[in-house]
């Protein structure tokens, strides 16, 4: 070379030396972060992937924290619900002592009362502070709510759980295509002849023995099997027709009335069982038990009872408006990631029914405390009362466990194999980049050493000048 002023190898080496500075800054980047991609031009496409299973990451992790912390508000619920029922089985043994009238005093029942009123006042206070981060949970302020319910068609009408988008009202619409019967047996007379007679009577509660004198009309027989209604669950009307008609209490196939004569004559022995009603709600069949009518489906879980008035071939409907207790399972917000489940309130007040009466009836001054002559109906309030504790335990139970643990389980795998893929696409590779973090340093080293010789190269053109 004999020039001077431009120095070609030194710019190729300074050149070279700049790539070869620049993957070496690139290693130690990577090998410092951990990361294969640090910006968008160390690979776009793989940054664009990567960025949106990062969002998918966050969105299943905060999904997963939303599924426990759902399930640590059930599990407080279920607490107070636990205490609840064994409650509710002290006041069942002191009902059964109280109905033990012959070997109880008068002081020992006023005592068992002030235990009940105690309870009632406790059931009341759990109902009223069991709260999970301020939110109040058996208070009634997590059950659903329901507007346009003909109190001539339904009556105890508990809506468990259901889907409203954007919280619009959800219309229930019940058609009747099947009417509820009793049992019935009619006998033909206008009353028994001058010989005395004797039946046995079994219905759904038991079964009894009466017998008439010759000569009973139908009002003195109905009045008379009508006397032990409550031991069989058989009611007697006589017609103007001169029929004795004897029937269920109740509606519903497990409802039957029998007949059999044990002496004398008496006409109508027989047996016969009541029918279930057959009810659509929106399009779908519900179960029903006599008037009681359930339907389930992904969108809707009722209860509700019908009455005698809408006990014919028609419909109705009413509209459920909100309320509920909604739980964000999925890694995105959607209708369908969506869970409800409603909380009705455990006060003495709501526990039992409109037909029997509530709970807050057992307390003093009530109309079935453990001094009045109504502990049967009493008990009945306590089965409704504790059955709907139980059902209500049930379901929070089956909530946590088939929704929330499995939604945990399914979403914790796919968050390692999202985590695994983006791992993949982003993540440095610490083996190779070591590797090529070596042959950067040598290339390098050997750059600026060849650049030094190419800066020196010029100076041979003095060995021209020196002649």
């Amino acid at each position: 070379m004999s020039r001077i002023n431009t120095n070609i190898s030194s710019l190729t080496a300074i050149h070279r030396l700049s790539k070869n500075n620049s993957d070496l800054a690139l290693r130690l980047q990577r090998l410092s972060s951990g990361l294969r991609i640090n910006s968008g031009k160390d690979a776009p496409a793989a940054l664009i992937a990567s960025e949106t299973l990062r969002g998918e990451i966050a969105g299943i992790s905060q999904a997963i924290e939303n599924s426990g912390r759902a399930g640590n508000v059930i599990n407080t619920a279920e607490g107070a619900l636990s205490e609840v029922s064994a409650l509710l089985l002290e006041v069942q043994s002191l009902t059964d002592e109280a109905a033990n009238s012959g070997g109880l005093s008068a002081e020992e029942v006023a005592a068992n009362q002030l235990q009940v009123d105690s309870i009632l006042n406790s059931i009341n206070r759990i109902a009223n502070t069991t709260q999970f981060n301020g939110v109040k949970l058996l208070n009634g302020s997590l059950d659903y709510t329901t507007s346009g319910v003909s109190t001539t068609n339904f009556a105890n009408v508990r809506v468990n759980a259901a889907r409203l988008p954007n919280m619009a009202p959800m219309n229930v619409v019940v058609q009747v295509t099947q009417s509820a019967q009793t049992a019935v047996l009619g006998t033909v007379t206008t009353g028994l002849t001058a010989a005395p007679a004797t039946i046995q009577v079994d219905g759904n509660k038991g079964s009894e023995q009466i017998s008439f004198a010759g000569s009973s009309s139908n009002a003195t027989m109905a009045a008379a099997i009508n006397a032990v209604t409550n031991a069989t669950g058989v009611v007697a009307v006589a017609s103007a027709t001169g029929t004795l008609y004897l029937k269920s209490s109740d509606y519903g196939s497990d409802q039957f009335v029998n007949l059999s004569v044990v002496s004398g004559t008496f006409a109508g022995a027989g047996k016969d069982y009541g029918r279930d009603a057959a009810v659509i709600v929106n399009g779908a069949s519900a179960q029903a038990t006599g008037l009681a009518v359930s339907f389930r489906n992904s969108n809707l879980d009722i209860e509700f009872d019908m009455k005698a008035a809408f006990n014919t071939l028609g419909s109705s409907s009413f509209y459920v408006t909100g309320g509920g207790a909604s739980f964000e399972l999925g890694s995105k917000v959607t209708e369908q990631n969506k869970a409800s489940i409603g909380m009705a309130s455990i006060a003495a007040g709501s526990l039992g029914n409109s037909t029997d009466g509530y709970l807050s009836t057992l307390g003093s001054g009530g109309a079935n405390n453990l001094a009045s002559k109504n502990l049967t109906t009493a008990q009945r309030i306590l089965d409704k009362a504790i059955k709907q504790v139980a059902t209500l335990r049930g379901r929070l139970g089956a909530f946590q466990k088939e929704i929330l643990e499995s939604n945990i389980n399914s979403l914790s795998v796919a968050l390692e194999n999202v985590t695994a893929s983006e791992s993949a696409i982003r993540d440095a590779d610490f083996a190779s980049e070591t590797a090529a973090l070596t042959r950067a340093q040598i290339l390098v080293q050997a750059n600026t050493s060849v650049l030094a010789q190419a800066n020196a190269s010029p100076q041979n053109v003095l060995a021209l000048l020196q002649r």
